[in-house]
């Protein structure tokens, strides 16, 4: 009979040695307890009796993330009336965790708790349905794929539905998420909008704005002729208005908002502007915020009470406000052009004030109005001269500089006039000598005869006694110019101006969509996107508006077989598969014979663009023939001759090489190196080192398959026996023809390389800037219609930090690595680039490089249609334009 000792055992079971072990006194014992736990949890066991033997409270302060979620679940599991006791200190303190997992366990736990008794939850102040809300867009936001909070028609009707049952702040929440949602047509943006609407008459000026967010967002997709849509922006102003009766901290939040909905959408409150008009008791901030707006709704039809306003406060005591006030006057002039003969009148009022302060500015708009309306305005000069001795402020210098130049044949001792500010031509500011500069270049050039000696005195203060190197640069150019060619240059320098506008002040278009889609947030308070001012923002998904499908508006928007739709589509990586590849079968054979491409000439940078709203504008404008060079060179005459016709491109970035098989783990080969791009192709420079006391001979290289195809385009340049501490420098030519297989991470390159004592293994990371091709630039059609093509989740925002260059040396810098500026645009001081650049599978990337003279920190946003290649391109950034 079989002995019954072998069927019997002292252990208790998984589930009791799990309680024991949680009871343990030594607290390393209870963290792998914990951990225990969540592993059976996990795969599925059930362990809810080892969660009362979980100390909440002790593990709720744990510093091991998953030890305070487990704790977290123990909560959920306590019944309900003994969370009372002492479990809502803890549970509060784990909704605020610094990890997103902790977090949102406990914003499972509160809404499980609230199932079972809703009202003992809200005694104890844990909130309801808002705090998950508002858990899950944070946590989506830092983690984008989370996908916690699934936005469908079935939940956003319970979310509509809770509106009514919520707080003021959970109904800020709810709106906040509804705003994230974009609805599948129009029928389902006007149900929901007629459901947040009453939300426009709350107390709460926070769930105002939040609401007005989501009207403004779902107004996209609102046809513009229908009359739903109209009486939308009806009931889309008195709330704003009413906003406005508020403190004055509100008063200011509210207009900073409202300054970008009258940019979006000015017919909201066209009817409103006394609204706007200044109290004489509003702090200052509040004044100019409201000064703003009044000259963004100033029309035809309300132009007499704005400048009447106008003129007024340009008598007041605050010398910020009068200054902003006679601005706005000249911006008037230029927006109303029926108004400009009235502000130019009320401008000469103002400078027959004798005020200073009030003069120099008054000079100043009276410059862009020259600009805006050419040759009307003249008459008046003769009035400013009269003020010139009074002017002590840079952009009034200049602004009269400028005058004098740009109407130089119609004022008689203008010479006399420009003279006057040579006497002090180095005290002057960088402004002032720029525009004194080409003034009397301008006045040469009308009467050459009379100022001769005047324009050379002028070019030599600006090229020979001068150490900015801007001032000297425009001075060889102008000396070039009028000692070769006369005739080119007054077509240079006289040649037209473009006309100025209202709408140069205005946020640029994307950046206010994005900033649309924030507003009752400090972006939309800063005007700024949250990126620019939230630290160790990487890869951030920007916002954009929802765009109408069932209309495009002409011209806006690429149309079916346009540039975008001919361009070539990208190859698709195909997944990884076995990394294995065919490493341990060298392939000695033949090299690969791979046809030889020609050099591509890089296009040039084009600094002078208009920014991305005039890339659909054609370039008429072709370039003027180089004169031929005189036989006699004296002087500046030859500053500019070159030995040839076209300038030499410089190489593009490469990365120093680095040890990538030591001596050690290779039986004394040791083998560095780093990749290069050189005259349209790639090379794999390496040194190899033989460490070894034995010399080396019948070297062969072979890739892993990769992302990005790349072989070797023939053998290894090695040809004689490497001897011991001997080295060999060697440069690979390679190509992109070879089997692709994407890899992790992307740049990944597996390499064999074989000698005669073994085969050794390792791995490299390709540079991206190796795969920029050279025909890389787009027209700037095509940039425009595929940045609006490629869909906007694709767009990724990155930041460069502690870069020190001004936008032209970053354009040269990056050309020079085969990234081409389409454009570029002057934006509130911020100089925006907008470039392109193509891989060598046919991946286009288009980029826009945002810099703030002064700020070392650039924003840089990336859209292509395989946006896993961007963290790899804004790499390339940010080495090229560092080293």
């Amino acid at each position: 009979m079989t002995d019954s000792k072998y069927f019997t055992t002292n252990k208790k079971g998984e589930i009791f040695e799990l309680k024991a072990e949680l009871n343990n006194e030594k607290k390393e014992k209870r963290k792998e307890a914990v951990k225990k736990v969540i592993a059976a949890m996990t795969v599925g066991k059930d362990v809810r009796y080892t969660f009362s033997d979980v100390s909440c409270t002790q593990d709720c302060e744990d510093p091991n993330p998953l030890i305070r979620a487990l704790a977290v679940r123990t909560m959920g599991c306590i019944r309900v009336d003994k969370i009372t006791e002492y479990l809502c200190e803890p549970l509060r303190k784990c909704l605020k965790d610094e990890d997103p997992y902790v977090r949102k366990t406990a914003a499972v736990c509160v809404a499980k708790l609230h199932d079972i008794n809703a009202q003992m939850v809200e005694d104890q102040g844990l909130s309801t349905l808002h705090l998950y809300l508002y858990l899950s867009q944070k946590i989506s936001e830092s983690h984008p794929n989370s996908n916690l909070l699934d936005l469908n028609p079935q939940n956003i009707n319970k979310l509509l539905t809770a509106l009514n049952e919520c707080t003021e702040w959970g109904q800020t929440f709810i709106l906040d998420c509804l705003s994230n949602y974009n609805p599948k047509d129009e029928r389902e943006a006007q149900s929901i909008c007629e459901r947040v609407t009453p939300r426009l008459s709350h107390a709460n000026s926070a769930v105002v704005l939040s609401a007005v967010k989501v009207l403004m967002k779902f107004l996209e997709l609102l046809p513009k002729d229908s009359d739903y849509y109209n009486t939308l922006l009806k009931k889309l102003s008195p709330p704003l208005v009413t906003l406005l009766s508020g403190e004055p901290e509100v008063q200011y939040v509210a207009l900073r908002n409202i300054n970008l909905i009258v940019q979006k959408r000015p017919e909201i409150l066209k009817q409103e502007i006394k609204v706007f008009f200044v109290k004489y008791n509003d702090p200052i901030y509040v004044k100019l915020e409201k000064l703003d707006i009044m000259i963004r709704l100033a029309s035809q039809a309300n132009i007499a009470q704005v400048l009447a306003e106008l003129k007024e406060y340009a008598t007041e005591v605050d010398v910020d406000f009068v200054r902003k006030a006679v601005r706005a006057i000249g911006r008037c002039a230029i927006k109303v052009e029926q108004s400009a003969e009235r502000c130019v009148s009320t401008l000469l009022d103002l400078i027959q004030t004798k005020v200073n302060y009030v003069v120099q500015e008054a000079i100043v708009v009276i410059r862009d109005i020259f600009r805006k309306y050419p040759n009307k305005y003249e008459s008046i000069i003769a009035t400013l001269c009269e003020n010139l001795d009074s002017l002590d402020e840079p952009d009034a210098r200049a602004a009269m500089i400028w005058i004098v130049g740009e109407y130089a044949e119609r004022i008689d001792n203008a010479d006399e006039l420009l003279e006057s500010f040579l006497e002090g031509f180095h005290d002057e500011s960088t402004q002032v000598q720029l525009t004194l500069l080409t003034a009397i270049v301008k006045l040469f050039l009308k009467k050459p005869s009379e100022t001769q000696e005047l324009v050379q005195q002028v070019l030599s203060l600006a090229t020979q006694d001068s150490d900015n190197p801007d001032l000297r640069d425009r001075g060889y150019i102008y000396w070039r110019l009028l000692s070769t060619d006369p005739v080119t240059a007054k077509e240079v320098v006289l040649s037209e101006k473009p006309l100025i506008s209202e709408e140069t002040d205005l946020i640029e278009p994307t950046l206010l969509d994005e900033l649309i889609c924030h507003i009752g947030s400090l972006a939309s308070v800063y005007h700024k996107p949250p990126s620019a001012f939230v630290e160790g923002s990487h890869g951030i998904h920007r916002k954009h508006l929802p765009v109408q499908h069932s209309s495009i508006d002409t011209g806006e928007s690429p149309v079916s077989g346009g540039p975008a739709a001919a361009m070539d589509q990208p190859h698709v990586i195909p997944s990884q598969g076995d990394l294995l590849g065919d490493l341990l079968n060298l392939d000695l054979g033949p090299p690969v014979n791979v046809p030889q491409v020609s050099s591509m000439q890089m296009g040039a940078v084009d600094l002078l663009g208009g920014g991305l709203d005039s890339l659909v504008i054609p370039n008429t404008f072709a370039p003027s023939p180089t004169p031929a060079p005189p036989a006699t060179s004296s002087g500046l005459n030859d500053l500019f001759e070159l030995s040839t016709g076209m300038a030499i491109t410089t190489g593009g970035y490469a990365v120093p090489k680095a040890v990538w098989l030591p001596a050690v783990k290779a039986k004394g080969l040791e083998i560095s190196g780093t990749f290069s791009r050189r005259q349209g192709h790639m090379y794999m420079d390496m040194t190899f080192t033989n460490k070894a006391l034995q010399h080396m001979t019948d070297f062969a290289i072979q890739f892993n398959k990769n992302s990005f195809g790349v072989i070797p385009t023939s053998p290894l340049p090695v040809h004689t026996p490497l001897m011991p501490n001997q080295s060999i420098e060697v440069s690979l030519p390679l190509n992109t023809i070879g089997p692709v297989m994407k890899m992790d991470p992307l740049n990944n390159l597996q390499v064999a390389v074989k000698n005669s004592i073994d085969v050794f293994y390792f791995s490299v990371l390709i540079p991206l800037n190796v795969f920029f091709v050279e025909d890389g630039k787009m027209e700037r059609q095509v940039f425009l219609a595929t940045w609006k093509d490629i869909p906007n989740e694709n767009e990724l925002q990155y930041q460069i930090k502690d870069c020190h260059l001004n936008a032209d040396t970053v354009s040269g810098k990056l050309q020079n690595n085969n990234i081409y500026t389409i454009a570029k645009r002057n934006v509130e001081g911020q100089d925006m680039l907008y470039q392109s650049l193509k891989l060598t599978n046919g991946i286009w990337i288009l980029a826009e490089l945002r810099i703030q003279p002064g700020n070392p920190n650039y924003t840089l946003s990336l859209k292509c249609r395989a946006p896993e290649v961007s963290q790899y391109v804004y790499q390339m950034y940010d080495s090229v334009l560092k080293n």
